[in-house]
């Protein structure tokens, strides 16, 4: 069932226009693509129970063969199924995980949980308790035959589920919780279903019919965008158990489908909730995360195969989608028609009618005549050869209306009645009687005439003063005759300043034509004579061959401006002379001054070197000695750092001279005169010792 349904969840009718426009299938490789990403294992696990069940749903109904290595899901189910701290949630989709991968489970621990959750039935008070057990029952039953699941309170059980239930349509979780909601509405009907499959006798009907009226109650209070979808929406204040739409439609969806799977009884839901609750899901395109594709692609499985049960009790939808750009032909294009149901699957037999076309954007909306469309059976494709003798070029609202015959099945389908679609007529507009001249002011008499070929090029070369006026005139025909009014029709003069000035170009039925009065305009073209290009736009959307068109030039001979005249605007700077790269600048010093010879610097520094060398003199012609040295190891220690701290000092004062700064040396000199004061107190303490005792001696 799944490689059948699973191949395109497609939307449904697409148009295209020869071969240029692909039919529009919005579920494609694209979101199997997707559901392999979103659901990819982390360390060789799919996540919890239920984001592995969600994994595996979108797997099977896409037909995804491809999937993940699986095999320790399944002794992870067996392992959930004999907890006994297990949760009623785990067991649920532990007993979902386990009917896709059809794991291998012994009959005594579904007997063991079978007990557990008719256990739970006897004092639930919780919407979710009740959804967990019966679902749980219901996939037991699915999974073994030799399990008793069958109810035998079945009326009491519903009547408990039912007692949740709201005016509105909406239901609660639990009788202990004031709040209605939506998304309990799916889960409760889901449960519903569940109770009614797994009844020993059958259930009361006036519970049934009553059911039925809270359906169509619920589907009171359905929202609607402007495209034509229809979706659930959540009210619950507490936010801790708030949905959005995609996740309450989802339920609601799931809850229909599911209670129409088990009763007899005919729903009459409006066929265009029902096509707008598709064209919804289908709107969504590709989500971003994994749970909203799961809502997507199942509820869309819901939606038309209501688990293959063939007496529908819901209309399956066919839906009209087209792509999100506007469509365009021309008069020799074929227009293809293509429907399929919501899953892809063959359509049933029908007829595709092009009812109107109403031509818009005209005071007279002419209706075009009713007309069916060829079927060709290879291609599953109704086509129009060709548009109707009466359509001209412009934007038409083609109304399409689907006539179904299906009486084998006998199956409801939703059309959504008819469907209009913006087309656009496209066409090549005849431009004739192109003319342009120069006329006098005063008496209307024509001083210059020219024709012009819009078509080709033209050098048109004119002369005017300020007396005289420039007159403009032309035609556009349709293919058909008619007359036809562009967007953007506009006559510019551009001065040789690079001054421009734009004029629309006014129509009157078929002929154009524009007369500007040089006298009047003047101070618009402050007062600059001289020469300026004369250039034509003409332009449409189903114009296939708009123009721009350079005419050529006219040559103005205007008085000088006034005193107070308005002056030209500033011309705005070309963005590349601003921002570009600027010219290079080439720095050039200042010339060195003039230093004096080498010989007579070097000579100086004799001269500095005399004081160093008249102090070694001095100290020789003293008598200095080594004799009174200290001896002994601390002393001699302290001796030689003092000294070694003096010629630091020195060497400091050389350093300043070539490349220290003041505050550097002084910085360093300050360290150095510590370390002197200490040596030197320690080895002059010494030295007056030592002459101490010589003196007493």
């Amino acid at each position: 069932m799944a490689r059948n349904v699973g191949g395109f969840l497609v939307l449904i009718l697409a148009i295209s226009i020869c071969q240029a426009v692909a039919t529009f299938q919005p579920i494609s490789d694209s979101h199997r693509s997707a559901a392999l990403e979103l659901f990819a294992p982390i360390d060789g696990s799919l996540g919890s129970l239920e984001e592995t069940y969600e994994a595996l749903r979108t797997f099977e109904i896409l037909g995804i063969e491809k999937k993940p290595d699986l095999s320790t899901t399944c002794p992870l189910v067996v392992e959930n199924l004999g907890l006994p701290s297990a949760t009623l949630k785990d067991l649920f989709y532990a007993l979902r995980v386990s009917g896709i991968l059809k794991c291998k489970i012994n009959e005594e621990v579904f007997e063991g949980i079978t007990s557990r959750f008719l256990a739970v039935l006897n004092d639930a008070s919780s919407l979710l308790d009740f959804y967990y057990s019966i679902g749980s029952l219901v996939l037991i039953k699915d999974q073994t035959s030799k399990v008793d699941v069958l109810l035998n309170d079945a009326d009491g059980i519903f009547h408990s589920i039912k007692a949740l239930s709201q005016s509105d349509g909406r239901w609660r979780y639990s009788s202990n919780n004031p709040e209605s909601s939506t998304f309990a509405a799916g889960l409760a009907l889901e449960t519903l279903a569940g109770v009614v499959s797994l009844a020993s006798s059958e259930i009361d009907q006036s519970m049934i019919g009553t059911l039925k009226n809270d359906i169509v109650k619920l589907f009171d209070s359905i929202e609607r965008y402007d495209d034509g979808s229809f979706y659930f929406d959540e009210k619950l204040v507490d936010a801790r158990e708030h949905q959005g739409p995609l996740s309450t439609t989802s339920s609601v969806v799931r809850g229909l489908t599911a209670f129409a799977a088990v009763t007899s009884a005919n729903l009459n839901l409006p066929g265009d909730k029902v096509l707008g609750l598709a064209k919804f899901f289908l709107g969504i395109g590709i989500p971003g995360n994994a749970k909203d594709l799961f809502n997507q692609i199942d509820s869309l499985y819901c939606l038309e195969s209501n688990r293959q049960v063939i007496a529908w009790k819901v209309s399956i939808p066919l839906i009209l989608s087209l792509p999100a750009t506007v469509l365009s032909l021309t008069k020799k294009d074929q227009l293809k028609v293509r429907v399929n149901t919501v899953l892809g699957s063959s359509a049933p037999p029908l007829t595709v009618k092009l009812m109107q076309a109403f031509r818009t954007g005209s005071k007279d909306a002419s209706i075009i005549e009713s007309q069916e469309l060829n079927f060709d059976p290879e291609s599953a494709v109704h086509f129009l050869d060709a548009l109707p003798k009466s359509v001209d070029i412009g934007n038409y609202m083609f109304v399409f209306e689907i006539v179904l015959h299906d009486p084998e099945h006998k199956k409801v389908y939703a059309t959504g009645g008819h469907t209009r679609v913006p087309i656009f007529v496209t066409g090549v507009i005849k431009v004739d009687s192109a003319e342009i001249a120069v006329l006098d002011s005063d008496l209307g008499s024509i001083e210059a005439h020219q024709k012009l070929g819009i078509a080709g090029e033209n050098a048109v070369s004119l002369s005017a003063n300020h007396l005289q006026k420039l007159r403009l005139s032309f035609q556009l025909t349709t293919p058909l005759g008619h007359s036809f009014r562009p967007h953007q029709v506009f006559l510019k003069l551009r001065h040789e300043t690079k001054v421009e000035h734009m004029f629309v170009v006014a129509s009157s039925g078929k002929q154009f034509e524009i007369i500007l009065d040089f006298l009047g305009l003047v101070e618009k073209f402050y007062y600059l004579s001289g020469r300026y290009d004369i250039q034509l736009t003409v332009g449409d959307a189903v114009m296939e061959n708009s123009f721009l068109a350079a005419l050529g030039h006219v040559e103005l001979d205007l008085p000088e401006p006034p005193e107070k005249a308005t002056r030209p605007p500033p011309q705005p700077v070309d963005a590349y002379l601003r921002y570009g790269p600027k010219a290079e600048i080439s720095h050039i010093f200042r010339a060195p001054e003039q230093r004096p010879p080498e010989e007579l610097s070097l000579a100086f520094l004799g001269l500095t070197l005399l004081p160093f060398i008249g102090f070694l003199v001095g100290l020789l012609h003293l008598g200095v000695n080594l004799k009174n040295f200290p001896r002994s190891a601390a002393p001699a220690t302290f001796a030689i750092l003092f000294h070694g701290g003096i010629a630091g000092v020195l060497l400091l004062y050389v350093l300043f001279w070539l490349k220290l700064d003041l505050f550097t040396t002084l910085k360093t000199l300050g360290f150095l005169g510590v370390f002197l004061i200490f040596v030197g107190h320690r080895i002059l303490a010494h030295l007056a010792s030592t002459s101490a005792k010589l003196k007493s001696a």
